[in-house]
């Protein structure tokens, strides 16, 4: 059902997204995606927002340099991971808040759209923000180290620097400009990622978000623990945070970190998900309960 769209990011680089539009009175909800995950993943949820749960409109959307959002011919700055957050999430807000200006936002974001709020410059459009699997990228923080540190600086690393791109194939999600891949892997070989970058001057931005935040963690997650978790939430320090830990026993079902939107989970966790969406709701959900 959804109608896809391109749109630019203040710098003039092309985006592409997909808009599902409904009739519903609910909110309007941007989901900004997991880093190398494209927007389709996130579609069954996007419906189910729209025609299940009477949401006015979702928007998805392909990050620069990932999937659809490739660089037009003769573009000549390199992306950087940075761009994600700082020029292509506020544009996607821009164009959500175009479908009814003004209207109640909300937001759904996957691991990097997690970290992505306290940066985008826009967190004040959102009236609530529901973070699914956010993490640190920092190698030590997750539950396989060596694995990830492995593919991310002896393996990505030089790839990136040899060919200027970093394929899919080594594990990492979808084929990544080199100049992002470059830039993630110096994030996340310092225990306070970008936090340690002073370009970034990412405390002193995520301390000025306000905006409630429900963060939800899976227990067999191997990348987003709770201590990548935290390594993340801890600078939201104005922010009414709660957080929620899933299990995927109950249902006998992995769920990992990018489960939470297959539709085998619809009933479990998109539910209670949507019901802390929707404006006006409060409290913690039971999720995965």
């Amino acid at each position: 059902m959804g109608k896809d769209i391109t749109f630019e990011a203040a710098d003039g680089f092309p985006l592409k997204g997909t808009l599902f539009a409904g009739t519903g009175e609910g909110p309007l909800a941007l989901i900004s995606s997991a880093a190398a995950v494209p927007r389709g993943f996130y579609n069954r949820f996007a419906t189910y927002l729209v025609q299940d749960r009477g949401f006015r409109a979702v928007l998805t959307y392909d990050y620069r340099g990932v999937a659809a959002s490739k660089a037009p011919s003769g573009w000549k700055r390199e992306p950087l991971m940075a761009d994600w957050a700082e020029r292509d999430m506020p544009a996607a807000v821009d164009v959500l808040d175009a479908v009814a200006p003004g209207h109640p936002m909300v937001g759904v974001g996957q691991s990097f759209g997690g970290q992505a709020l306290g940066l985008c410059g826009r967190h004040r459009r959102f009236l609530r923000y529901l973070m699914v699997a956010v993490m640190s990228g920092h190698w030590r923080y997750t539950n396989v180290p060596l694995k990830v540190f492995t593919a991310m600086n002896l393996i990505g690393v030089p790839l990136a620097t040899v060919t200027g791109r970093v394929p899919g194939w080594i594990g990492l999600g979808e084929t990544l400009p080199g100049s992002v891949f470059r830039q993630w892997a110096r994030w996340g070989r310092n225990p306070e990622y970008f936090f340690a970058d002073p370009s970034m001057d990412a405390a002193r931005r995520y301390g000025e978000v306000e905006t409630p935040i429900l963060a939800i963690g899976l227990t067999d997650d191997p990348w987003g623990t709770p201590r990548a978790q935290q390594a993340i939430l801890k600078h939201y320090v104005r922010a009414p945070l709660q957080t929620a830990w899933i299990s995927p026993e109950p249902s006998q079902a992995p769920i990992g970190h990018l489960g939470f939107f297959r539709s085998a989970h619809r009933e479990r966790l998109w539910t209670p998900a949507a019901d802390w969406l929707e404006v006006g709701a409060d409290g913690v959900p039971s999720v995965g309960g």
